[in-house]
């Protein structure tokens, strides 16, 4: 598909792991695709190429030859469009390494957990269109160059002019792009879904595995009605991003296994493999992003008077983790977080 210049459209991916990896290797068929990423991300697509996999039986192999990446910001400078994929903590570094590059007016597109990293990458490249994404599935690392997609779910953008013309391209990838006005909401009610990342960290099993016990679908429901009194508090109306409204996922979570599993089939509809990218944090010795999922409930919660236990024992937890990792079951983490709450 051609861009705004009347050549092939050009996409930056800036950084490239597993969701910058899953989307720009699906988009590649249809556009000049460009990862920029770490050497290591480098070498390993250089030796293995990319293959893409999900849950539905989808699959597609480029070769090392097939994949354009780069590792500098430089590689940025020509794009028609820049999705911007980093986590949380490099939010700020990426729009300063960006910035010399980009042409005035280029849309960047943050596809990145918690609430505040588009409004960081417009503060750091004040000349461009930057909007809010959000990417609803989990995407990850299931081999040397090898992505595959666990969970299912539609892509999510701020409804924007500079969005339209790409909205073909990402249909004929199989990246249906919907845009939409509230996506502040939307953000609200993905970051209720994301507080199970960091129990799913601390459990060290997979997603599906996880959500059929009770006991930490139970903690689950802990973080999420804390953060459900901040946001009635913040004035925040989350978006409802799966089939129930928010308000609802704390009952449903505390609802008995074989009652939990006849209501909510559709949760539990995970692909064995899927596991929570703070989980593969923890694995790959790699600093998480707990501090802006539970950690945004923190500060929230703080700024309106709320008291949020459950998640800053979590924010604890997991920074534990990253030190020393160890697996909790779901009824010894249960009792903590009760006990935290004075519960």
């Amino acid at each position: 598909m051609t861009g705004p210049s009347g050549k092939p459209t050009r996409i930056a991916v800036f950084g490239a792991g597993s969701i910058g990896g899953w989307i720009g290797g699906r988009l590649a068929a249809h556009a000049q695709v460009r990862l920029i990423g770490r050497p290591a991300v480098r070498d390993e697509l250089a030796r293995h190429g990319l293959r893409l996999t999900a849950w539905d039986g989808w699959q597609r192999q480029l070769a090392p030859g097939e994949v354009d990446f780069a590792t500098g910001a430089e590689a940025a400078a020509d794009a028609d469009l820049v999705l911007v994929t980093v986590k949380s903590a490099a939010t700020a570094r990426a729009a300063g390494e960006l910035a010399p590059h980009l042409r005035r007016g280029t849309p960047v597109l943050s596809f990145q957990n918690g609430l505040r990293n588009p409004q960081v990458l417009a503060e750091g490249l004040p000349g461009c269109t930057v909007l809010a994404g959000m990417v609803p599935y989990n995407v990850v690392r299931a081999g040397p160059g090898h992505l595959h997609q666990g969970t299912s779910g539609q892509l999510m953008a701020q409804s924007h002019p500079a969005l339209r013309a790409f909205l073909p391209l990402f249909a004929a990838a199989g990246l249906p792009l919907q845009l939409r006005r509230d996506m502040a909401a939307v953000q609200a009610g993905k970051l209720l879904l994301n507080l199970n990342n960091a129990l799913n960290a601390l459990a060290g099993i997979p997603l599906r595995e996880e959500l059929s016990q009770r006991a930490w679908r139970r903690c689950l429901a802990l973080a999420q009605a804390e953060a459900l009194r901040v946001y009635r508090a913040a004035g925040i109306r989350p978006a409802r991003v799966t089939p129930l409204p928010p308000a609802w996922l704390p009952a449903l979570l505390r609802l008995p296994d074989a009652l939990f599993t006849r209501l909510a089939a559709r949760m539990l509809r995970i692909d064995p493999l899927a596991r929570s990218s703070m989980w593969e944090d923890l694995q790959a010795g790699r600093p998480t992003e707990v501090d802006w999922i539970q950690g945004e409930i923190v500060q929230l919660g703080a700024r309106h008077g709320v008291p949020t236990p459950v998640n800053a024992r979590l924010v604890q937890l997991v920074h534990d983790a990253e030190r020393a990792r160890r697996h909790w079951t779901g009824t010894e983490l249960l009792a903590d977080l009760q006990a935290a709450s004075g519960r």
